[in-house]
């Protein structure tokens, strides 16, 4: 499980202070898949990567009860020196698995021939994008974190391939994503949560999050 209790974070933007979450509490428990509805500059990406660990939060705890992955896109772990194999490989061993599979896996998915085997430093975004998601799929994770506003990929044949993975995926593990828009957390989760201006607001069903989400964002 992943637990936020009491939780607040904010930034101060050189004029104001900028509120991501106030006294937050929430609790996602594994197989049960959320979704957050929220508005573009709200703070998306930090609630993100407050739940993969990445940044702290000012007040409250988060306890993680299981493996929660990087956020989709993130590459903070790897380096841009060495090749995607030698990335692949190392990681393989920080998550205690085998780097043989997590090699081979990502080879397979991202399917970027002689360049698997070039430093990350000479990718596109779209090609460092692919190997960021094989490497996330590769991996055993209970829960996977999907940023909307994390770089993604326009490759449609990668797209079609790993998006049936992750929806076969979603069968024996939990998702949170956010995003701005109501449909693509249909894809995912059947509870949602409404973040704006700080409050982060809990919904049994992703239609009542929709209704109040279409209330203060477009009343």
């Amino acid at each position: 499980m992943l637990e936020f209790e009491n939780v607040s974070k904010s930034f101060w933007t050189g004029t104001q202070r900028k509120v991501i979450l106030d006294r937050a509490s929430f609790r996602v428990e594994l197989g049960k898949s959320l979704g957050v509805l929220a508005p573009n500059g709200t703070g998306k990406t930090t609630l993100i990567n407050m739940m993969a660990g990445l940044e702290k939060p000012d007040e409250g705890e988060i306890r993680r009860g299981c493996n929660i992955s990087f956020p989709l896109g993130f590459m903070g772990g790897v380096v841009s020196k060495v090749s995607a194999m030698e990335n692949a490989r190392y990681i393989a061993k920080l998550y205690g698995l085998d780097p043989d599979y997590v090699e081979a896996y990502c080879r397979w998915l991202c399917d970027l021939g002689e360049y698997f085997d070039q430093p990350l430093g000479t990718y596109s975004a779209g090609m460092r994008a692919r190997f960021s998601f094989a490497l996330m799929l590769a991996l055993d994770f209970d829960i996977y974190l999907i940023d909307e506003g994390m770089p993604g990929t326009t490759d449609v044949e990668f797209n079609k391939k790993a998006g049936a993975i992750l929806e076969e995926r979603l069968r024996t593990t939990t998702i949170i994503i956010v995003s701005h828009q109501p449909a693509t957390l249909e894809k995912f989760a059947r509870s949602a949560a409404v973040l704006i201006d700080g409050r982060l607001q809990m919904f049994d069903t992703l239609e009542e999050a929709k209704q109040l989400y279409d209330y203060q964002t477009q009343g």
